[in-house]
């Protein structure tokens, strides 16, 4: 490794850590410290390959962002996630690269769109940042979240075609339409295949620290492969992370425990670096604006940029009016084939089906069933929010970056495309991201008492389940420990099933008053690995109510997910008692 990029990562991460302590926005300070620093003469000019930090920095952070990312709230906020992945992408890219080309025809139509492509996709990294601090709302953060983790598939396959147009290659619209096609289906089939095996390797591998390598390893190599197979590394990479991430809670509580502190430090490191790379380009694109017209390449940069900040809320308006209308439409033909019948005769076959495979044959209500045609609703202010959240991040910067070395671009353009993409990314950080969190203020969208109500409710309704699920098991495992050890045993196992009650009551409590062995005068109290089998069994029967209600509907997934952790931290405090506790006398 370089010494200047050691120095780098120090830096951002001194940098960052402060903002972290400070209650600041990280990527915004980092950004910001590393422009000023780079007018220090002694600094080094840093520039790192377009390809080579899009391959070191993009698979992990996708990965760990869509380990995090609720799979329940991205499949139901899909339509508005394609729209703005999708298709604002591709309007930003027709958009700008007019603008590019009606104001520098040396571009070339061909260079204007791939500028386009380079400069279309946001990244979410700043703008997620400032949602989590503010506390912007479920239905928001989802929005935002699906939409980074797409985009940037979107805007490289797009920059692809164009590079390739750039180069000489003659590409049809045919041929371009089917390159997307095959990008989509070949990454998002490699992505479920290797996710699923993943997590297979999760469930028969014990060691979480193997487990936790074999993680770090595989967003490259799934990356690296599905870019070889011509599909979409990105794609691949985020599909997986969904599968691995939906499936966490089936695994042991000790790989998720050791996997979470290992992309938290990740992401820190990665993010910071980024960041503090892209303040430090400032030299080189002085440089290169010294080599272009000047004031053609900012009047350029400066409509570019005017483009990049009018296009997404010219698209989010009208295109959330248009979802909204496509869902009262599906909303109406279900209601019809409620009405009809219809309905009732398809989920009696689904029904029939289940059951001879072995599946839960548990029906969703028929309002579950409408929530599932019915379009999240965001209100005029959540959009507004969601159309100012488009600072641009490392993606534009490195494809720009790649893009100087094409063959059939002229130095010019290359250095202008270099420059623009700089001040765009430049430009929307600090733009957006310092007004970002006045707009959430000014308009209230930080409001989540509706959803925290919500959350209070299914809280209630799941510790009920869980409770009830508990005493089930606890009865069935008494009536066994009656007909092995006779009715006088049945005092020791109700102590221990005290003791498991006030756990689920107060979780501090019940840690202090349980004992992990099975030592003391009561010679048919359970022993120590008879509770440990008991309590482990017990933990993974409400881990179990917990995942079902999650796959049925009737649970967040964010909430399913903080009781999992508590959970977690009560198997963690068991097994720990067990290791420094005496063997049974």
């Amino acid at each position: 490794m370089d010494p200047e990029i050691f120095y780098v990562l120090v830096g951002s991460v001194v940098v960052a850590a402060i903002a972290r302590r400070k209650g600041w926005p990280a990527p915004l300070l980092v950004t910001v410290v590393a422009l000023a620093v780079s007018f220090i003469p002694a600094v080094p000019n840093l520039r790192i390959d377009g390809h080579v930090l899009l391959n070191l920095v993009l698979p992990p952070l996708l990965y760990s962002a869509s380990l995090d990312v609720s799979f329940v709230s991205f499949r139901r906020s899909l339509p508005q996630i394609r729209r703005l992945g999708i298709g604002l992408v591709v309007v930003t890219t027709a958009a700008v690269g007019l603008v590019a080309w009606l104001i520098m025809p040396s571009l070339t139509l061909p260079g204007a769109l791939l500028l386009g492509a380079i400069v279309a996709p946001p990244d979410a990294v700043s703008a997620a940042a400032i949602g989590r601090k503010l506390g912007l709302p479920r239905r928001v953060m989802s929005v935002l979240s699906g939409e980074s983790l797409i985009n940037d598939a979107t805007s490289l396959t797009l920059y692809r075609v164009f590079a390739a147009i750039v180069a000489g290659a003659t590409v049809s619209f045919r041929a371009g339409l089917w390159q997307f096609v095959l990008a989509v289906v070949v990454g998002v089939g490699i992505g479920v295949i290797a996710g699923f095996g993943m997590h297979q390797l999760r469930m028969r591998i014990s060691d979480p620290v193997v487990i936790g390598t074999f993680g770090l390893l595989a967003p490259f190599g799934v990356y690296a492969i599905t870019e070889h197979l011509d599909g979409s590394g990105v794609l691949a990479v985020v599909a997986m992370g969904l599968v691995v991430g939906y499936n966490a809670p089936r695994t042991s509580y000790a790989t998720r425990m050791q996997e979470t502190p290992i992309w938290l430090s990740a992401d820190f490191l990665l993010e910071s670096f980024v960041f503090a790379y892209i303040g430090l380009q400032l030299p080189p694109v002085i440089s290169e604006l010294g080599s272009t017209h000047v004031g053609g390449v900012l009047w350029l940069s400066a409509a570019v940029l005017l483009a990049v900040l009018l296009v997404r809320p010219l698209f989010v308006y009208p295109a959330s009016a248009w979802g909204m209308f496509w869902s009262r439409l599906r909303v109406r033909q279900f209601e019809r084939s409620v009405a009809s019948g219809q309905l009732e005769q398809r989920m009696q076959v689904v029904e029939e089906k289940r059951r001879r495979r072995g599946w839960s044959t548990r029906r969703p209500s028929e309002e579950q069933l409408r929530e599932r045609f019915r379009e999240s609703q965001l209100s005029w202010r959540d959009n507004a929010v969601i159309s100012w959240a488009g600072m641009r991040g490392v993606v534009t910067l490195a494809t720009a970056l790649a893009a100087a070395d094409l063959a059939g671009l002229d130095a010019g353009a290359a250095h202008a495309i270099v420059v623009v993409a700089f001040i765009v990314t430049v430009g929307t950080l600090l733009l957006q991201g310092l007004t970002l969190p006045l707009l959430i203020k000014g308009l209230g969208v930080a409001d989540v008492t509706d959803e925290e109500a919500e959350d209070r409710r299914q809280l209630a309704q799941v510790r009920a389940r869980t409770r009830e699920a508990g005493r089930v098991f606890l009865d069935e495992k008494r009536r066994a420990w009656e007909q092995q050890h006779g009715t006088a045993a049945l005092a020791g196992f109700d102590r221990f099933a005290q003791r498991m009650s006030r756990v689920e009551r107060d979780t501090a409590q019940g840690q202090q008053d349980e004992e992990p062995s099975g030592r003391g005068g009561d010679r048919l109290r359970p022993s120590r690995d008879e509770l440990v089998g008991l309590s482990k069994g017990w933990l993974q029967v409400r881990r179990d109510v917990l995942i079902a209600e999650r796959d049925a509907g009737e649970l967040n997934e964010e909430v399913m997910r903080e009781l999992i952790v508590a959970m977690d931290a009560e198997e963690l405090a068991l097994d720990t008692r067990i290791a420094t506790a005496a063997p049974d006398r």
